[in-house]
């Protein structure tokens, strides 16, 4: 006989209020499932199963205590329906594995909601065979593939929201939807269930002891209960989990302010992990490299090192900073991207990490500049060492020379008639020491010490004049251009000086040229302003650019770099002193003026002379200035000769004698002083300039102050004397000749003689020294 069953509506508003929290709480927990890693992943998984599972059957088995028959006792078999519990979590945790990836797609999403509905058709009708009644049940096909159907589709639509779901109302309209779904999986199920009493039944056993109201109740509350506990774990974790995300999110906009104040600081900055890798660097370390800074995170920092240098840093450096955490002043050399190198400062300083690891906090100075000034300096140090040591070379071998060359004229003079060998030895010797004197104006010239006489001087002129000169010294294979700009001014340049400097320049092109070639000499004004770059060392104002250029082989940069130091030559032994570009330097320096060199291998040499332009009307005035002639002849004088040099003032003063004159001889400015303070009358004092204990122009000074008329001579190899010495004083450059010094003393002495020696001693009655 079939039985028709009634439902308890209490019961059934209570299982689909079931099927909604579930829904919700699954919902909700799986939103903590997407947010986890790892072991708390895994646990969320496992609640949200719970939860869902176990909610589902909870409505199950509340919905099959609703369910009674009249007269019929129905009891529950426990393992089945602890199989049916079962079933219904493994299914939804399952489900929710498959769909637990970012963004599952259509696939994963039937796949799971398959999973998931078989289950939970598995659980119902596992918890319908757990039913224990005297009468036998079977089901309608019709019914039972409706509830099948009616179980994967909530599934399905259940495990899509809770892939998409986030908005509180959202999830509760799917909670609501969920609800009636699975509910309506039930009933449709039970609607399809047919119960037929067995004869001779006399009931069931099991659960039946309990009230069937009153284990739904306690099954409800048991549901209740864990859905509101898992909804409030869920709560606290999602409190959390926010609180983490701002505390997170803060320290990561701290972090990125402070990468992006780390990267954009005026310092090149470097971090470097233990390794000594780069992890990170500053603007400033990518301008002073030139490197992106793709290029160089990860790449150890000694990649950008030049080699010597990145050897020092491995094995001195780097366990040096491990040992002491700190490190300061260490010199290297950066290579930049263009291959530049680039001198640097480093310091690093040792950080440890919270989990014990270590990184590098370090930075680089840029001092190239610095170094280069510094190498500017020594050597311009080294170059006026040089410079004070080859004057004073030059002055004593000016003594030297004038020693030999007076007493060769003299020599010269007494030779026997006739005697044509030696007057050709003496002429020989004569002409060697002629040539140490241009070797030593040479090496004035370098040390800036020459005697220049600078004159507006027409060097379109000065040029043309020596054109014969020059093509014989240059040969036949070489052609010589001018090129001249009209209306160019006069340089204020000593004009002998300057024709020397243009033969030792044509004279070094031609070496450079030995295949022939062209030399072109040309002339163009310019006007240098302040702070000018074109014009660097030289004052503001008109200078004549004076360019000697050649077609020769050049010069490369570190011969370029020597050219101007002096007895530096490339022309082999013999065949050059090296002191040709230092004279050139020296002359363009001392006229107020500068050399500049340009040359490349292949492409010739450039040299190009700055010289201060003549103001208008000083050539006129010059010319004028030395039209006056020389006396025609000069009276014997008594001439008082100084000098702390015996051979010098021994020699200077036989060629005196020699020339008709009376000579007094001091060997210091302090003796002459002495002689002249005891009443000695002199028509001239001739003087050397450098002395010790008194220059030429102290005594000088001391004399005119207590003679003031007295005609004074100074003799000196040297140009660069105090300001104002010399003032109403005639020079005689050394080494000078015999008629170079009697010309001296009669524009000196230009004037009635004065008394002779006996004379003056006679008027004063007693002897020079007394």
């Amino acid at each position: 006989m079939t039985i028709a069953g009634t439902h308890d509506a209490t019961l059934i508003v209570l299982s689909i209020l079931i099927a909604m929290a579930a829904s919700y709480t699954a919902l909700d927990l799986a939103s903590r499932l997407r947010a986890s890693t790892g072991w708390a992943r895994l646990a969320w998984l496992a609640t949200a199963a719970l939860a869902m599972g176990g909610g589902i059957w909870a409505m199950h088995f509340v919905a099959m205590l609703a369910f009674s028959m009249p007269g019929m006792e129905v009891g529950y078999d426990p393992w089945l329906t602890l199989l049916s519990l079962a079933l219904a979590i493994g299914a939804t945790g399952l489900s929710f594995l498959v769909i637990g990836r970012p963004a599952p797609g259509p696939v994963l999403l039937i796949g799971g909601g398959l999973v998931m509905g078989l289950g939970i058709a598995a659980m119902h009708y596992t918890g319908m065979a757990a039913m224990k009644m005297p009468a036998d049940l079977r089901y309608g096909p019709f019914w039972v593939a409706v509830s099948v159907l009616i179980a994967i589709g909530a599934s399905i639509v259940a495990l899509w929201l809770t892939s998409r779901t986030s908005r509180t109302v959202l999830r509760l309209l799917a909670a609501v939807v969920m609800g009636f779904a699975i509910a309506g999986m039930h009933y449709a199920g039970m609607q399809g269930a047919v119960f037929t009493l067995q004869p001779g039944m006399d009931g069931a056993h099991g659960w039946t002891s309990l009230n069937q109201l009153t284990i739904a109740l306690a099954v409800s509350a048991a549901t209740f209960l864990i859905l509101f506990l898992a909804l409030v774990a869920a709560m606290f974790d999602r409190r959390f989990a926010s609180l983490s995300e701002r505390e997170a999110l803060a320290i990561r906009r701290s972090g990125e302010r402070f990468r992006a104040l780390y990267q954009q600081t005026p310092l090149p900055l470097h971090a470097l992990d233990s390794a000594g890798r780069i992890e990170d660097v500053t603007e400033a370390w990518m301008e002073l490299t030139g490197y992106r800074r793709e290029e160089v995170v990860g790449r150890p920092l000694v990649n950008f090192l030049t080699e010597e240098s990145a050897r020092r840093k491995l094995r001195e450096d780097w366990p040096a900073l491990l040992r002491q955490g700190e490190v300061r002043g260490l010199e290297y050399r950066v290579v930049t991207r263009t291959g530049e190198f680039r001198d640097v400062m480093a310091s690093a300083r040792l950080l440890q990490d919270p989990d014990g690891g270590i990184r590098v906090l370090g930075g680089l100075t840029d001092v190239t500049e610095r170094k280069r000034a510094e190498e500017a300096l020594r050597q311009s140090q080294k170059i006026e060492a040089i410079g004070q040591l080859t004057g004073g070379v030059a002055h004593d071998f000016n003594n030297l020379l004038a020693v030999v060359m007076g007493n060769l004229e003299l020599l010269r003079k007494r030779l026997p008639p006739g005697d044509a060998k030696a007057a050709s030895l003496v002429e020989n010797a004569l002409q060697g020491a002629r040539r140490g004197a241009g070797l030593t104006q040479r090496l004035l010239a370098f040390a800036r010490k020459q005697d220049l006489r600078p004159s507006a001087v027409e060097v379109a002129e000065l040029v043309r004049g020596m054109a014969e000169l020059l093509q014989r010294s240059l040969g036949p294979m070489v052609r010589v251009e001018t090129r001249f700009a009209p209306g160019l001014p006069r340089a204020m340049v000593d004009a002998n000086q300057l024709e020397l400097a243009l033969l030792n320049l044509a004279v070094n092109a031609r070496d450079a040229m030995p295949g022939g070639g062209t030399l072109r000499i040309s002339a163009e004004e310019r006007a240098v302003l302040p702070g000018a770059e074109e014009g660097e060392g030289l004052r503001p104002g008109r200078y004549l650019l004076l360019s000697v250029a050649d077609t020769g082989t050049g010069m490369d940069a570190a011969t370029l770099a020597r050219a101007t130091e002096p007895f530096f030559t490339t022309k082999g032994v013999g065949k050059g002193t090296g002191l040709g570009l230092p004279m050139v330097q020296g002359l363009a320096a001392q006229s107020g003026g500068r050399m500049a060199l340009r040359s490349s291998p292949g492409e010739g040499t450039t040299v190009e002379l700055w010289l201060p332009a003549a103001a208008a009307g000083a050539g006129e005035e010059a010319a004028e200035a030395g039209a006056a002639p020389l006396p025609p002849g000069t009276a014997p004088r008594v001439i008082l000769v100084v000098d702390d040099d015996p051979l010098v003032l021994a020699n200077t003063a036989a060629m005196l004698e020699d020339s008709g004159h009376t000579v007094l001889q001091a060997a210091s400015g302090g003796e002459a002083l002495a002689s002249l303070g005891a009443g000695l009358r002199v028509d001239l004092l001739v003087t050397d300039q450098a002395m010790p204990g008194m220059t030429g122009t102290q005594l000088a000074e001391a004399v005119r102050a207590r003679m003031p008329g007295l005609p004074i001579l100074l003799v000196t190899g040297y140009a660069d004397l105090p300001e104002g010495a010399g003032e109403g004083v005639s020079r005689l450059n050394k080494p000078f000749t015999q008629a170079a010094l009697a010309a001296a003393v009669a524009v000196a002495t230009d004037g009635p003689p004065a008394l002779s020696l006996s004379e003056a001693q006679g008027a004063d009655g007693g002897s020079p020294g007394g």
